[in-house]
C-alpha cells in the first residue's frame, strides 16, 4: 500500500468529464475517502448568500474563475474537517497558482499530495453531457437525460425534489468555460506531470482516457485502491 497517511487526491478534468460521477463512485468503494468539489462548495456560497457567494455568482455567470487566494480558503476550510482521513478534490485546482499555492499549504502541514488524476475524455462528448445534465442542487447528485435518467423525469431519486439545470450548461457557456479550462489547465498538467523540483515529495500522475465514465472507471480504480483509503 503505498504511502503512510491517508491519500490525497486532486481529480482533474473539463467541465462534464464525469469529476462528480466518478467521486461519487470512490466513495461507495471507499466509505471513509471524503470528496471536495469546489464547484459545490461556491454553489453553497451562493445559496446562503455569503459574501464569497455574491463574488462567485457573478464570475461563474461570465464564465470566468474566483481568485486564487479566495478558492483557496474556501477548501481549506473543508480539508481541515477531513485531515484525518483520506481525501480527494473535484475541480480544484484551475490555476498554477492555486496549485501551487495547495502545494505549499499542504507541504506547510507535512501532509503533501500522493496522487493527481486527470480524466481525458473528448471536447464533444463532454458537450454533449453537459447539454443533458441535471442536477439536483442541494446534494449534488447529477443525472443524465441520455444515458443516467432520474427515475422520475425531472425529480431527484432519493428526495423527490426538482432537478436543475446549471446557469452556465448552456453551449455558449460551455465554449467559453471549456476555452478557460484548458488554457489554465494545461500548466497545471505540465507541472504535475514532470518531476517537480519545488516539491519533496511529487504525487504520482495518472491520465485516465476514455468516452464515458464506465470506461474510466476500471483505470481510476486500479489506481487508487494503491494508497491508503480508511
Amino acid at each position: 500500500m503505498a504511502g503512510r497517511s491517508p491519500l490525497r487526491a486532486l481529480i482533474i478534468g473539463s467541465p462534464g468529464s464525469g469529476k462528480g460521477t466518478l467521486s461519487g463512485r470512490l466513495v461507495e468503494h471507499a466509505p471513509a475517502l471524503k470528496t471536495f468539489s469546489a464547484g459545490d462548495s461556491l454553489r453553497s456560497h451562493i445559496r446562503r448568500k455569503t459574501e464569497v457567494g455574491r463574488q462567485a455568482e457573478n464570475v461563474i455567470k461570465d464564465g470566468g474563475l474566483m481568485p486564487d487566494q479566495t478558492m483557496m480558503d474556501v477548501i481549506w476550510s473543508d480539508l481541515k474537517a477531513a485531515r484525518n482521513g483520506p481525501w480527494m478534490l473535484d475541480g480544484y485546482p484551475r490555476t498554477i497558482g492555486q496549485a501551487k499555492l495547495l502545494d505549499s499549504t499542504l507541504e506547510q502541514e507535512g501532509d503533501p499530495l500522493d496522487l493527481v488524476i486527470n480524466l481525458d475524455v473528448p471536447p464533444d462528448v463532454v458537450l454533449a453531457r453537459i447539454l443533458d445534465r441535471w442536477v439536483h442542487p442541494a446534494s449534488g447528485r447529477v443525472y443524465n437525460t441520455s444515458f443516467n435518467k432520474p427515475l422520475k423525469e425531472g425529480l431527484d431519486d432519493i428526495t423527490g425534489e426538482p432537478l436543475e439545470q446549471r446557469p452556465d450548461d448552456n453551449v455558449d457557456a460551455f465554449a467559453t468555460r471549456l476555452a478557460t479550462h484548458h488554457r489554465e489547465v494545461a500548466p497545471i498538467l505540465d507541472y504535475y506531470s514532470s518531476p517537480t523540483k519545488s516539491l519533496s515529495r511529487p504525487p504520482l500522475f495518472a491520465n485516465l482516457k476514455g468516452n464515458t465514465s464506465a470506461e474510466i472507471w476500471p483505470q481510476l480504480w486500479e489506481v487508487v485502491k494503491k494508497f491508503r483509503l480508511e
